[in-house]
């Protein structure tokens, strides 16, 4: 590649600057020292290792290398460290899709919690103690089959896509349901959480809710079963599918396998589907929780009902209550209305008869004092005029005013008395807009 020189121009000076003549020291150099400078540094001391062992360059190298395989091995073994078997040392690489890839690399303990860091040493760790060409040196034959093996792991399980796919069928990863024995002698929900805890790695809606324990609440207890009952699962079977072959002169062939591995996966992935489904069925099935909430919902069932049909007993009494109340007043009530009725026809008889009598009272009263007439006998047409303006008066008078007329005309003989009292009233009921002036002929 070209590489372009660019010349810059120093900056110009200010038009004011005059060299040294503003510059103004503000402090002074301290005298030297004379100190010793020794040798230091990681080459120094290499150096010095080489001249004290009497190592050449490359001897020197090949004893660092070997202590530093080693330190690795050491700092590894506390956290990376299981037994080797002698059958998986024997493994035909071929055959890489039926190895625990785990196991290879001694991570059976951490599985699918297994960080990337952890597979990376322990790959490494593997690298160094089966290497071909440390075998060779060694004095072994070079069979480099496990090595493969060692290499397809970590290739495997540092792609998210294949480890997922690996982790999907990883049957050693899996926890047995416990059995119905098992689960009565104690410890079911820690038993059973253990299972569904290694089921929860499966979904892909995280968190997964706990089993919980005895102290659960019926909200939890039913959130967990509706999360399990629609258990959304990432599960695949892809890593179980047969190989496709790669050959473009066999189509059909391939088409063919491709569709057996499709066919394949929706099986597995229904029988997983029912098995997960199976395992809820048991745990809810021996769940004392479960009994413990219905006993309690038909006991508040019971309690519910018994204190409905309590109120319904109290409102259909208080109902017939309150019935035999109004029937009670009805009767009260039409019994005095009946009483109100006899009474108010009795006094309507009695001021009717009153009013009778007070009548015959007034026309007795002209009649006594000779129909108004001083001296001699009344001629026929004073007689009528009388009876008529009588006849009037007690036309335009209620019962009230009639026997109050009356009271004035008892003990009133005499023609001029009476007509008096006639007079009187007719003043008093042409005053009060009832008769007319001089719509009386005999009295005014």
């Amino acid at each position: 590649m070209a590489t372009a020189h660019t010349s810059l121009p120093l900056p110009v000076l200010p038009a004011g600057w005059s060299a040294d003549k503003d510059f103004k020291a503000i402090g002074t150099l301290s005298a030297a020292t004379q100190r010793n400078i020794e040798p230091v540094g990681p080459h120094f001391l290499a150096h010095a290792r080489r001249k004290r062992h009497h190592r050449t360059f490359s001897e020197d190298e090949r004893m660092q290398a070997q202590e530093n395989v080693k330190k690795v091995e050491d700092d590894d073994s506390a956290e990376i460290s299981e037994p080797e078997d002698a059958l998986m040392l024997q493994r035909d690489a071929k055959d890489w899709k039926g190895q625990d890839h785990y196991a290879v690399l001694g991570l059976s303990k951490y599985r699918f919690r297994a960080t990337e860091d952890q597979i990376k040493r322990a790959h490494r760790k593997k690298v160094l103690r089966h290497h071909p060409d440390k075998k060779a040196a060694a004095g072994n034959t070079e069979d480099d089959s496990f090595f493969k093996c060692i290499q397809k792991a970590t290739e495997v399980l540092l792609d998210p896509v294949r480890r997922r796919q690996f982790d999907s069928v990883d049957e050693h990863a899996d926890v047995e349901p416990p059995t119905k024995k098992q689960a009565q002698k104690g410890g079911y929900f820690k038993l059973w959480g253990h299972v569904f805890a290694r089921e929860g790695r499966f979904s892909k809606n995280q968190p997964v809710p706990r089993l919980g324990d005895e102290k659960s609440s019926k909200e939890e207890v039913e959130h967990f079963y509706n999360f399990w009952y629609n258990f959304d699962s990432w599960r695949s079977f892809e890593y179980q599918d047969e190989d496709v072959p790669d050959d473009n002169e066999n189509r059909d062939q391939k088409r063919h396998v491709e569709r057996k591995n499709n066919n394949a996966r929706k099986k597995k992935k229904t029988e997983d589907t029912a098995r997960l489904r199976s395992m809820v069925d048991e745990c809810l099935a021996g769940d004392d929780r479960i009994k413990k909430f219905r006993t309690e919902e038909k006991a508040r069932k019971n309690k519910n009902k018994l204190e409905k049909e309590a109120a319904e007993k109290k409102a259909r009494e208080e109902a017939e209550k309150a019935k035999l109340e109004a029937d009670k007043l009805a009767k009260e009530k039409e019994e005095a209305e009946k009483v109100g009725k006899a009474e108010g026809k009795k006094a309507k008889e009695a001021a009717k008869n009153a009013a009778k009598k007070n009548k015959r009272v007034l026309k007795s009263s002209v009649k006594d004092a000779n129909y108004l007439q001083e001296g001699g006998n009344p001629s026929p047409a004073q007689i009528d005029g009388v009876l008529n303006d009588v006849d009037l008066i007690m036309g335009k008078i209620d019962n009230e005013e009639l026997a109050a007329l009356a009271a004035k005309l008892n003990g009133k003989k005499t023609p001029a008395e009476v007509k008096a009292v006639w007079t009187e009233e007719v003043s008093r009921l042409v005053g009060g807009g009832k008769l007319k002036e001089g719509e009386t002929k005999t009295m005014t």
